[in-house]
């Protein structure tokens, strides 16, 4: 989607909305990826490095579950079923923290009708039920780990009192359950709440069931009701369970989270259900497959409001200041999509021209700031877009984008209740980037299920490619059978390399083609479920109307149920010009790694590539030619192919594979690149430099070639190659900051960097708030360039950082250009003395705007002494200082300063405990925080550290350290093989 960069108002757009676009500004910064999350500018007096600029972009890329099961539920129609007849819940007084799994305190008792008893309740089986499933010789259904399919649900009656004075909440869940095979159990989810009371009853005439007991089974999260007599096949029922839970510190399940506004903290209350973390909010059947209605109702005091996937139908005020909104019954979905929140958050709404509401919740210092104006005006372009793409209507009433402090993801996109971390969603109109206003832009799209073209090859393409040459990676298509592993499916392999597998699907069936074949695919499967297969079915079937035959499950199944991707090697046939050698091979960093699951591995590593190709002069490149490479290696005949002509694969990076060619060939594209680089396209200059880059730190091509490429970058004025190169450079300087010899490395960087510093120079403080794209390209050339001279050490950008900090300092003025206010802030903060780096802790503790806060916040771990790295790294565990989410970010970011990466790697392994408590079942997060801690270590001391570390904490995150331990082998072999190959080219290229 191209960006509208036009400064208008919308009609559509309510009167308390400022105008679109206030100014393309930057706030947030860095490089994305394996290898950066946020990276700031770390420029040393001693010893110069660099740190790449990174998107906050959690890339607008998404997997093929993501791409169309979010767009498929978005299209279902609201089916509904008669609701089950249910007691008011009733709460006159906050619950205590009951703890165990007894009745709830008195007063937080929920009512419930007399009559039949509840049952008695159980710490574990009974022996009664254990002598059973002994003489039947099977395993009971509670030890299963998928639920048994006896039951299915069929609607939700949920009735929750929210308690926020000391975090806690009751409920009764009713549930109408159709039995499909007779049984006296019924299987449920539930994690980590209180049983009170339980109670069955057939339909509306027969009365109820009788329970004999019920327990919680903790080792797979579920409840278990014991019944007097079996349930009925072909019959339904009624499960009314009365329970209690906290309203935990922690990111999942139903969860608080706090901010400040004019000096009293004050508390809101949110979900995140996905994947598998509803059974922490209410017991329920948590398994996608079942889906059901919900009908919600949430009591809380008059001072907050209360919000759910619908709107509310009416509200039910009363005298003692509580209030209980009942909303709409929803469609029918799976338990993760459901989502509700308790704040005291104001609005502002647009609508869509087919009347669809969206609002934008948050602070209320935040929406009268307007930080939430953009966000709204694009998602309302989005939903019209998305409408008229799919040719299918946004099915619900109203879409709320709720902005929260707290979160363990950018953000979610509950169906019409979308929850955003702060961050990622909010940007203040007078201090927010141009980067800061893209990241806005990308992370909306991304929860709308939707790609941009070229930013996606650094963000999404060359980032997960990273992930994915490890041995330990894994195929996007996994069996998942335990809940804990169902985490570990939904990472960037699955998002991002499922997206750029979408992007290859559709680029070589022909776009239109693929849009007429999804939405055929989301109108035959919109009332349920649907396999993968179900989706290459459907686009074969499209191909077929056009006059093609290709069968997209063949082909696409070894890109989605096999691990890693191919390198494409193209050798030129030295007695015949127009003859090529194509051959495939699994690509990997480390050819000596081993799978750590050797189901996954795949010895014959075979694709279906389609690889585009093209030959091309000093003058002139042909129309690209596809050729289909099934065969570990095949022979070509490429007309026009002759001697002084080269050859270039993988026209537009379309495909998922790195193309390899003879010396020779790379010879004559770096001619190319020096000669005349427009000739060869943007994207494709930009996938040079990735291949170039990661083919040699692989050890698949000479240390010297990368390097050879990115000189001509002098004449380069566009922003992706120089993106590319600063992505591509940041994996390599952190392998060589920490050596003596790596003033040699810096100074051939600032060489190729300063011919167009030069030319650039520094931005104004009055950027045009008109942008266009071209505009908007050139400032975000101009940062990265910045970025990288100030990075490297160029002394004219250290004493312009240094002069716009002290004119800040001394005025209490910020005069200092919005897109390199986080280059400016790192910058300072290193060369200068401590008092900066207080001043700058000062403004972080006192502004409100995110944007900033978060650049502030990384700004503080570019300091080059060791004692307030430390400082910062005690204070992050705080989380009345530091969030939850940004103290991930600060230990990562003091690892990727050489002055700090053994302080952070030190404090990883004291603080273990406490991290892991904090986030081991956010995966996500905890991934995230491995990765960044460890990615740089690259000794062998430090190698058998992590080794020992992993063997004395055996718990949890086994994929992760698997990953990183790869990942440190790789670095430690690199610098045994190449490092001297390297730095004796570049002591020659200087002297040359």
């Amino acid at each position: 989607m191209a960006l509208d960069q036009k400064r208008e108002k919308s009609a559509s757009v309510t009167p308390m909305m400022i105008e679109e676009d206030a100014a393309l500004r930057n706030g947030s910064r860095g490089l994305s990826g394996q290898w950066a999350d946020a990276v700031g500018v770390r420029p040393r007096t001693t010893e110069r490095h660099i740190t790449v600029h990174k998107r906050l972009v959690l890339g607008f890329a998404i997997s093929i579950l993501a791409l169309l099961v979010v767009t498929m539920i978005a299209v279902l129609l609201s089916v509904r079923f008669e609701e089950c007849s249910t007691a008011a819940a009733a709460a006159a007084d906050s619950p205590g923290r009951a703890s165990g799994n007894g009745s709830l305190p008195g007063a937080a008792r929920l009512n419930h009708d007399a009559g039949e008893p509840p049952g008695r309740q159980e710490e574990a089986p009974g022996e009664e039920e254990e002598e059973e499933w002994q003489r039947r010789r099977q395993p009971p259904p509670w030890t299963q780990l998928r639920l048994p399919r006896h039951l299915r649900p069929l609607h939700y009656n949920l009735m929750l009192s929210a308690f926020m004075e000391n975090f806690t909440f009751c409920g009764e869940v009713n549930v109408q359950i159709e039995c499909l095979n007779a049984s006296r159990y019924i299987v449920l989810h539930a994690h980590r709440v209180h049983i009170q009371a339980v109670q069955v009853a057939e339909d509306k005439l027969s009365g109820a069931v009788r329970v004999s007991s019920f327990f919680l089974y903790p080792q797979n999260q579920v409840f278990v009701v014991v019944l007097n007599r079996s349930l009925e096949a072909q019959r339904s029922y009624n499960l009314k369970i009365i329970y209690s839970a906290l309203i935990e510190n922690e990111l999942l399940g139903f969860f608080r989270s706090s901010y400040v506004l004019h000096g009293e903290r004050r508390f809101l209350g949110v979900t995140q259900f996905s994947p598998t973390h509803a059974r922490k909010a209410f017991p329920c059947f948590d398994e996608p497959i079942y889906k059901a209605t919900f009908k919600i109702s949430i009591k809380h005091q008059a001072t907050y409001l209360s919000l759910s996937n619908m709107p509310v139908e009416t509200s039910v005020f009363e005298e003692d200041g509580w209030v209980t909104d009942h909303f709409s019954q929803t469609p029918l979905m799976s338990t993760y999509y459901l989502a509700w929140a308790v704040c005291n958050f104001t609005y502002r709404e647009t609508t869509t021209k087919n009347g669809v509401v969206v609002r934008l919740y948050a602070r209320p210092d935040a929406i009268r700031r307007g930080s939430g104006d953009y966000a709204l005006n694009i998602t309302r372009r989005l939903i019209e877009f998305y409408e008229d793409y799919f040719k299918v209507p946004y099915s619900l009433p109203k879409l709320d984008l709720l902005a929260v402090p707290k979160h363990p993801y950018a953000a979610m996109e509950n169906w019409g209740l979308s929850v955003f971390v702060e961050q990622r969603i909010l940007l203040d109109p007078s201090i927010s980037s141009i980067s800061y206003l893209l990241d806005v832009t990308m992370v909306i799209v991304h929860e709308l299920c939707h790609q941009e073209k070229q930013r996606f090859l650094t963000d999404v393409l060359h980032e997960v490619m990273l992930l994915d040459g490890l041995a330990s990676s894994h195929p996007v298509s996994q069996e998942v059978q335990r809940a804990t592993d169902i985490d570990r499916v939904f990472d960037w392999i699955a998002y991002k390399k499922g997206a750029a597998l979408i992007r290859m699907l559709a680029s070589f069936m022909g776009h239109s083609v693929f849009q007429m074949g999804l939405q055929d695919y989301l109108t035959i499967h919109k009332y349920g479920n649907a396999a993968r297969n179900d989706l290459w079915n459907t686009l074969s079937e499209a191909l077929k109307k056009v006059g093609k035959f290709v069968n997209i499950q063949e082909v696409m199944d070894q890109w989605t149920l096999q691990m890693g991707y191919p390198i494409i090697t193209v050798m030129r046939n030295e007695t015949a010009d127009n003859i090529v050698l194509i051959s495939q091979e699994h690509f990997i960093y480390d050819i000596d790694a081993k799978t750590p699951d050797p189901d996954l591995g795949n010895n014959s590593y075979l694709w279906q590539i389609p690889l585009t190709i093209a030959v091309g002069n000093t003058s002139h490149i042909s129309s690209e030619a596809i050729i289909w490479v099934s065969n570990k290696s095949e022979h070509h005949r490429i007309a026009a192919l002759d001697e002084t002509s080269w050859l270039l694969g993988n026209i537009n990076q379309t495909g998922y594979f790195r193309v390899n060619y003879d010396v020779r060939n790379w010879r004559l594209l770096i001619d190319q690149l020096m000669r005349n680089h427009e000739v060869i396209s943007v994207s494709n200059r930009a996938g040079l430099i990735d291949d170039a880059f990661n083919l040699a730190r692989a050890g698949y091509l000479p240390q010297n070639i990368p390097l050879e490429i990115i000189r001509y970058l002098s004449e380069e004025k566009d922003f992706l190659p120089w993106h590319a190169a600063s992505r591509a450079l940041y994996p390599l300087d952190k392998l060589l900051d920490r050596t003596e010899n790596y003033n040699i490395f810096n100074e051939y960087i600032l060489k190729q960097v300063a011919t167009m510093y030069l030319k650039l120079g520094w931005p104004t403080n009055n950027l045009n708030r008109s942008l266009v794209q071209a505009a908007y390209q050139h400032e975000e050339l101009r940062r990265e360039v910045i970025m990288l001279a100030c990075s490297f050490g160029n002394k004219h950008c250290h004493q312009q950082a240094a002069t716009l900090i002290s004119d800040w300092i001394s005025s209490n003025r910020n005069r200092i250009p919005l897109n390199v206010r986080d280059v400016v802030y790192c910058t300072g903060v290193s060369l200068m003395d401590e008092d900066v780096w207080e001043f700058i802790w000062m403004k972080f503790h006192s502004t409100t705007a995110a944007s900033e806060k978060k650049i502030l916040l990384e700004a503080l771990t570019c300091s080059d002494d060791r004692n307030l790295l430390n400082r910062l790294l005690n204070l992050s565990l705080n989380s009345e200082i530091v969030l939850d989410q940004d103290a991930i970010d600060v230990i990562i970011h003091v690892a990727r300063n050489p002055h700090g990466r053994d302080l952070a790697w030190k404090f990883f392994r004291e603080k273990w405990k406490i991290l892991n408590a904090r986030y081991g079942e956010a995966l996500f997060m905890n991934s995230k925080l491995i990765s960044g801690v460890t990615e740089f270590l690259n000794t062998e001391e430090e190698l058998n550290e992590l080794k020992n570390f992993i063997k004395s904490y055996k718990e949890g995150a086994a994929s992760s350290f698997s990953r990183a331990v790869e990942t440190v082998e790789a670095n430690v072999r690199w610098q045994m093989l190449y490092k001297e190959e390297l730095f004796q080219w570049l002591r020659k290229s200087l002297t040359h």
